[in-house]
């Protein structure tokens, strides 16, 4: 099995060829294809390569199937004894992206 663990945004996500993961918005159009360079972890079935802190030459590429707005989130603030009660909702842009090929 060929895995990686990529850098994306300051998060870290172990992605296979075909996966689609949830990033936070980015600043391309669905359909953009883009390559990702920080790669910490290489594995292709025994051969691992460890990165210091990246790996040197290896690449992900991938491709930004939408652009949207993830679930709802509700915030409640409450404060006893002085009657102060504050709803909001929140909904973060995220961004679907498909894992294309790892070199």
């Amino acid at each position: 099995m060929k895995y990686a663990i990529i850098q994306l945004q300051g998060k870290q996500f172990q992605v296979s060829e075909g996966d689609q993961i949830t990033v936070d918005r980015l600043d391309k159009d669905e359909g953009d294809k883009f390559s990702i360079s920080d790669v910490l972890l290489l594995v292709d079935e025994d051969k691992r390569k460890i990165g210091q802190p990246i790996v040197k030459g290896a690449k992900v590429e991938c491709e930004v199937l939408s652009n949207n707005k993830g679930k709802k989130i509700r915030v409640a603030k409450y404060k006893a004894k002085s009657r102060y009660r504050k709803v909001q909702g929140h909904r973060q842009l995220q961004s679907l992206v498909k894992i294309l090929q790892i070199n």
